[in-house]
Order: C-alpha cells, then structure tokens, then sequence
C-alpha cells in the first residue's frame, strides 16, 4: 500500500527503531508509547487488520511476538505487560494495518481498563455459541 506507514517502514522507505525481524513480521518500537519499551509487531504483507492477516503468517507473527514480549520483560525487568490490537475504527485502530502492541506495565501505572461486565440471561450463552459456531462451521 502506497500510503500505509508500516508498509513504508517495512520497505525501510522511513526509519522506526527495529527490535527484531522474521519472515513474517517486523517489531518495532511505537513511536508514541503509553509506557517507554511499548512496541508493535507488524506483518510484512499489508493486511487491514486481524482477519486479513493470512494463516500462514499468523505462526511467524507469534513467533516475533513471543520473542519481543519476553525480551521486553527481561530487559526492563518488568512483572508485566499487556498484549493487544485493534480492530476496526470503533474498536480504536488508527493505522489500518494489523499490529499488535506489546505494552510494558508497572505498580502504579495508572493505566486501567474500565469495563463494564455483563451476565447472560437464561438460554443467551448458547443462543451466541449457536450464531458463532454456525459461521465457524461454514468458514473453516
């Protein structure tokens, strides 16, 4: 993609400080961190976000994340970090193409994930197993 950035700093077309590189992914530090160390793991091929990333790349794409996320730990000797993406404007993507960001975490970051849990009524739980199965079935 002509005008996507990661497709640029893939092609090495603008500078990002590289953490590690595969086959099938590229690591980098994110160049407006919530924490310092924050990273993103990029596929090389463009792909819009994570059901557009190819199955066969998925494999390479955990590989890197793996090795990124344990690196982070050690080398800023944290007790934790998050691993997330989003998907789609609403879910606050605003690079369109997938990424995952590997997030350091410290005591009293401050950072909090504000979420308003729900319970299924009677019989909901497998009415949503029900219309998820029957796409996972069709689409293998």
């Amino acid at each position: 993609m002509d005008d996507c950035i990661f497709c640029k700093i893939i092609a090495r077309e603008i500078p990002a400080e590289i953490l590690f590189e595969n086959e099938d992914a590229l690591c980098i530090l994110d160049i407006n961190p919530i924490h310092f160390g924050h990273s993103l793991v990029i596929p090389k091929h463009h792909c819009r976000d994570f059901l557009e990333v190819k199955p066969s790349t998925l494999s390479g794409l955990m590989n890197a994340a793996h090795t990124v996320a344990r690196a982070t730990v050690e080398g800023l000797r944290l007790d934790g970090f998050n691993i997330f993406s989003n998907n789609g404007g609403i879910a606050g993507q605003s690079v369109f193409h997938f990424h995952l960001h590997i997030t350091p975490r410290y005591q009293d970051d401050n950072i909090r994930f504000l979420l308003k849990l729900k319970k299924y009524r009677n019989g909901e739980m497998a009415e949503y197993g029900k219309k998820i199965r029957t796409f996972i079935h069709q689409n293998p």
